[in-house]
């Protein structure tokens, strides 16, 4: 029997491909779902290699030495400025986190008159050099401020220390004792627990590689935010050169001295590290200070003969606002307590 083309088979044209139309958007939704997921994480794998990559670079840079007069000291150069006669009685000034020797200058008229000002910009800040490697930790910061006045043929000295400038002037002090004849600290926390914050913005810089981007791309509103806990008083206006000075700071400098100040705290707090030197103290404290507890400033009363003045409606930061009132009490201090004048000056 011969059997006719296509009989016994019941298939519809439309049943030559076994797959129902039913089917085919269903694989190709999954294909493209797939093929979407592939190409996100993709991304997410890129922008991660990205951030990391911006990460190394950021906490990787450093700067020379940019201002004159520097002194090469063993780490990089500093910045060293000088005011008043040479022969009068030495007042060295020590700046804060991020600062340089500007945060000083409504000051330096009203001391340089009876003193030789000498004002150092921190390894890492200001006009200093900024190296990406070591050197950050409060004793060598201290140390090299001492060599600096070594240089300067300074035999004693009263030593003026802002917020983590306080903290490098008792470690000058611990090392040098002969050098140092007396220490103001101003707004300088006396233990970690003292503590408030540095901000929203300070916050997000130590948050791994979210910290790097943020200062990639720092512009002088996102600066200028960093800053405005370090001041209090109504009306005050951050002056353009302190946002340069934090522009001009590094990742590494910024974030490596940060660390290296809150170490120094927990190791041994100020109080106790100022008892055991023994040198005449005056505590300055803004009332409205943002970033460390004004009450705090109690704890120095247990350095003998120690006194603590706080200052009403002004905040961290009192020789920029309200610097008659600084000048007047640091006067006053140093007239009690001045270190002789050095007659062998370079």
């Amino acid at each position: 029997m011969t059997i006719p083309p296509g009989a016994g088979d019941n298939r519809r044209p439309d049943d030559a491909d076994p797959r129902s139309p039913d089917e085919e958007p269903e694989v190709r939704g999954a294909g493209s779902r797939r093929r979407r997921g592939v190409i996100a994480s993709a991304v997410l794998v890129a922008i991660a290699g990205l951030l990391v990559v911006n990460a190394v670079v950021v906490s990787r840079q450093d700067a020379e030495a940019g201002g004159s007069p520097a002194l090469p000291l063993a780490g990089g150069s500093v910045y060293v400025r000088q005011d008043g006669p040479r022969d009068a009685p030495a007042l060295v000034l020590v700046h804060g986190l991020a600062g340089s020797t500007s945060w000083w200058d409504p000051l330096v008229p009203m001391l340089a008159r009876s003193h030789r000002v000498i004002r150092i910009d921190l390894l890492g800040h200001g006009r200093s050099a900024k190296p990406a490697g070591g050197g950050y930790a409060i004793p060598e910061q201290g140390r090299r401020v001492g060599e600096a006045l070594d240089r300067l043929g300074v035999r004693q000295a009263m030593v003026v220390g802002h917020s983590t400038g306080g903290s490098v002037a008792t470690a000058l002090a611990e090392r040098r004792r002969d050098l140092v004849t007396g220490l103001v600290l101003i707004d300088s926390g006396p233990r970690m627990d003292a503590f408030i914050s540095d901000g929203l913005v300070g916050r997000l810089l130590f948050v791994p590689a979210v910290g790097q981007l943020l200062w990639r791309f720092r512009t002088d509103a996102i600066l200028r935010r960093g800053l405005e806990t370090a001041f209090s008083r109504r009306g005050y206006q951050i002056p353009q050169q302190l946002v340069h000075d934090v522009r001009g700071t590094t990742y590494h400098a910024l974030t490596a001295t940060s660390r290296a100040a809150d170490d120094y705290l927990t190791q041994r707090a100020l109080p106790d590290r100022l008892t055991a030197l023994g040198k005449p103290l005056l505590v300055i404290f803004g009332e409205e200070d943002r970033r460390w507890r004004s009450a705090s400033a109690a704890g120095y009363r247990v350095v003998p003969d120690a006194r603590v003045e706080l200052l009403p409606g002004v905040g961290h930061t009192p020789m920029l606002e309200d610097p008659s009132r600084t000048a007047a009490l640091l006067l006053e201090f140093t007239a009690l307590h001045a270190a002789q004048p050095d007659r062998t000056t370079r």
